[in-house]
């Protein structure tokens, strides 16, 4: 009888052991995500710590860096205004030969594919006001905007308006200003 009670009792600290495991481990128990290191890589910031943008993106108060040389400020204006452009025009080669050579925050020719897809899918309007350089260095720059976008699939003809800020980091590569990434925060509504 007692080994009857001792293998009873050592089954049910087993069985209380096992239950009482990290809750961690419970909490993503089930998900999709079992057996995958999780990505510290955001969709929209790419990973980027908002430490090391100029500002918050929900911040209200939006200020231009006062240290910006006057034709350093006409060329980087220029450029995304030309970025913005590229975009709205669907132009794949402009639109690509603005992006960055040297990022972590994407791969040059992934995107070209992942735009060339979309341009193909979608009519976009892009529209960005309060366009502002919020941090400027003679190596990086990053362009705050707030941002309409009006896209339409062209396969359904289903119709999107969305709104929000982004701030477009620039880097300087042999003597042009480039996108090294961009993030992006879409308003409630």
């Amino acid at each position: 009888m007692k080994k009857i009670w001792i293998s009873m009792l050592l089954a049910l600290v087993l069985i209380l052991g096992a239950c009482s495991g990290d809750k961690e481990d419970a909490a993503t128990s089930g998900s999709v995500d079992d057996g995958e290191a999780q990505n510290e890589n955001g969709a929209i910031d790419h990973g980027v710590d908002e430490n090391n943008i100029g500002f918050g993106l929900t911040d209200d108060t939006i200020e231009e860096a006062q240290n910006i040389p006057p034709a350093e400020k006409e060329e980087i204006m220029q450029m995304f205004e030309t970025y913005i452009d590229a975009f709205n025009d669907k132009d794949i080669e402009r639109f690509s030969n603005l992006l960055s050579e040297n990022t972590e925050s994407f791969d040059k020719e992934e995107e070209r594919v992942y735009m060339e897809k979309n341009f193909k899918e979608f009519d976009f309007e892009r529209t960005a006001s309060n366009v502002t350089i919020v941090k400027y260095s003679e190596k990086e720059a990053q362009v705050f905007s707030d941002l309409e976008t009006s896209m339409k699939q062209l396969s359904t003809g289903l119709e999107t308006d969305s709104t929000g800020r982004q701030v477009t980091l620039l880097t300087k590569e042999d003597g042009q200003w480039k996108v090294a990434s961009v993030h992006y925060i879409g308003d409630n509504k």
